[in-house]
């Protein structure tokens, strides 16, 4: 080969190599081109409303006790001939459970022997009343005389007071034994516990040939649920919230045990002893809901949504999407300034949105013709905790996306070291990969 020729064949070669140098710079490039993530604007209704757990409780309970110590024996039938437990249908009068009454029965008879005892000298004091009585009165038609001393005049006059008195002293003393008496029946009558309403039981609190104690309080035998189709949802609100919340305002739950289903409801109560826990002060509202199905089972976990305010056809964007803003300006490629025409045609409300608090501006995210993120002023209303109202304007529309983060940021940038995918390779060196670890030839 002649000079010219080699001269002519080493030129080529280094244009071929720049040639590949710049398209291998140009296609690492591409591959560093930041990605975004972006989201559509929805447009619909939107709920504003205060979120809260609650408790699932009957609207009536009774908390059935024991007014006498003893022994439990044995539990009542229910309505289905079942002895009484858990979940048992009970009618009002129901027995319920049987306390050992065999000392409350002694009492009973010793005070009826008592009574019979009571009445017995009562007959005895009014017969010396009628005798007395009668020499009283033979004393009187001879006076004091000749044929009756002064002190035997007296003395039956006095002997007949003493019998009228006896007489009022047993019937005293009969009223007594009668109101003891009443008194050791009704003892034994507390031994049978019976159901005060038609109801279903809730909790069996005792077993059989458990003893019971009754003190100064009671002990709780059974919690009877009067109607489980009238149920309410007791609920604890901050401090911060109350003021928001009024009575028939609509409420909507769900609980874990049915899944995807909400329940409907509305505020019956506020009440107003309020309880502070580690310096918090909530109060208790109390939610009535229907539950004629008989799905809602008392003490479910609810958590509840406190409707505030309901806008209808309305644009929202994702809270991610305006909270969002690129790093800087030279890393997302963003254009410098804000699309002023959004602003100026946002001030077109619709009746719904005039109701919202007051707006506040934001700003939104697009990417332009050139793939580079362009902002958007717009105006914000209220939100959900998830979306947020914005105005209508121009340059917003339903399903225009919206940047709400960075997909794939290149985070290696300006780290790399550049290198020429056509530069020799020699063994033991950093850019060299060899097929073996020994680095063999």
């Amino acid at each position: 080969m002649t000079l010219p020729g080699k001269k002519s064949f080493i030129l080529i070669v280094i244009v071929l190599l720049v040639g590949g140098v710049m398209i291998w710079q140009l296609a690492r490039g591409q591959k560093q081109h930041t990605a975004y993530r972006s989201v559509g604007i929805t447009r619909g209704d939107l709920l504003v409303s205060i979120s809260a757990t609650g408790t699932v409780e009957p609207e009536e309970v009774i908390d059935v006790g024991a007014q006498v110590a003893g022994q439990i024996l044995s539990f009542g039938k229910d309505a289905k001939g079942k002895t009484v437990d858990y979940g048992s249908e009970v009618d009002a009068g129901t027995i319920l459970a049987r306390i050992d009454d065999s000392l409350y029965a002694s009492d009973v008879a010793q005070a009826e022997a008592t009574l019979q005892s009571g009445k017995a000298n009562l007959e005895r004091a009014e017969a010396d009343l009628f005798r007395t009585e009668q020499e009283w009165k033979r004393a009187k038609k001879l006076g004091p005389s000749e044929a009756l001393s002064q002190s035997g005049y007296d003395s039956y006059e006095s002997a007949w007071k003493m019998a009228k008195a006896q007489v009022a002293v047993n019937q005293a003393a009969i009223r007594q034994a009668e109101a003891a008496l009443k008194r050791a029946r009704r003892n034994l009558g507390y031994c049978t516990i019976t159901s005060p309403v038609k109801g279903i039981i809730i909790d069996r609190r005792v077993n059989t040939g458990q003893t019971v104690v009754a003190s100064l309080n009671a002990p709780s035998l059974f919690l009877l649920a009067k109607d489980l189709t009238r149920i309410q949802v007791w609920v604890a609100v901050n401090e911060a919230d109350i003021g928001k919340i009024h009575p028939g305002q609509p409420v909507t739950f769900t609980v874990d045990a049915f899944p995807g289903q909400t329940f409907k409801g509305e505020v019956s109560k506020i009440r107003l002893n309020a309880a502070m826990t580690q310096n918090v002060v909530t109060y208790t509202v109390e939610i009535a809901t229907d539950n004629s199905d008989g799905r809602l089972l008392p003490y479910l976990t609810a958590n509840v949504l406190f409707h505030l305010q309901l806008f209808e056809n309305v644009l929202q964007a994702p809270n991610a999407a305006l909270r969002w803003t690129p790093p800087t300006d030279k890393a997302a490629g963003t254009t410098q300034g804000q699309d002023k025409k959004g602003m100026k045609e946002g001030k077109k409300m619709s009746p719904g949105q005039k109701a919202a608090n007051e707006a506040s501006p934001g700003a939104l995210w697009v990417l332009d013709e050139t793939g580079k993120p362009r902002s958007i002023a717009v105006q914000t209303g209220a939100g959900d905790g998830i979306n947020t109202l914005i105005e209508d304007n121009e340059a917003l529309h339903e399903g225009m996306q919206v940047i709400t983060g960075i997909e794939s940021p290149d985070a290696n940038k300006g780290n790399e070291s550049v290198s020429t995918p056509f530069a020799p390779k020699f063994p033991g060196s950093k850019s060299s990969k060899s097929p073996s670890k020994s680095g063999g030839r």
